[in-house]
């Protein structure tokens, strides 16, 4: 650690300390899955030598966790997810909104347009809270966060778009039920988690802040 508290990063760079030997085309469906063979430079400055590594490319994403700061109440979606097919407790997920940015469009776009498309709701303000990487060992995908004001007595209902299939039941929860249902496993989904435990710390500071704004 630095003397502020921050990490010291190694000097690695894309240009200088990979070397790309060869990339394959694997299959191209919604998504573009490749093979890679590859080498890395290592923390002790030798080369990794040829590794064999299969990447999933998927553009990037935002998520979006609605938050009514006038009653502490969340907004969730339940929807089936494929990926979650063999999950003990079966792949309807609940999830903070979410979806992929579209060409040409900016990160708070994409948020406002797909709380509109997913939760039927209107954002009023919309706050940045990081970016994540889902599963960097193999899947490309860089994930913005948000919170967005909303009006939660208003959720409920089916929601989503026919053109993409969505079937899309929507939630309203009290912050510290959602927050139970992690603590249950009932909430598995990193976006949700991720979401839910900033507002943990961050909630107070959002009452002051959006309430305090017609």
């Amino acid at each position: 650690m630095t003397k502020r508290g921050t990490p010291k990063v190694p000097g690695f760079d894309r240009e200088h300390d990979v070397r790309i030997l060869e990339r394959r085309e694997a299959h191209r469906g919604f998504f573009l899955f490749e093979e890679l063979t590859l080498e890395h430079r290592r923390f002790d400055g030798s080369w990794s030598g040829p590794l064999s590594r299969e990447v999933l490319h998927i553009p990037r994403a935002v998520c979006v966790l609605p938050y009514d700061p006038l009653d502490n109440r969340v907004v969730l979606i339940e929807q089936f997810r494929a990926g979650a097919i063999d999950h003990e407790n079966g792949p309807w997920l609940l999830e903070c909104v979410a979806g992929l940015m579209e060409a040409g469009e900016e990160a708070q776009e994409t948020a406002r347009r797909e709380v509109r498309e997913e939760a039927g709701l209107e954002v009023r303000d919309l706050l940045r809270i990081g970016v994540y990487t889902p599963s960097p060992g193999s899947v490309t995908e860089r994930t913005t966060m948000f919170a967005a004001r909303v009006d939660a007595s208003k959720a409920g209902g089916l929601h989503g778009l026919a053109s993409e299939n969505e079937d899309i039941r929507v939630h309203g929860l009290d912050l510290a039920d959602a927050l139970e249902l992690i603590e249950a496993e009932r909430i598995t989904c990193a976006n949700a988690q991720l979401c839910l435990r900033w507002l943990q710390l961050n909630a107070d500071r959002l009452q002051r802040e959006w309430v305090a704004v017609p």
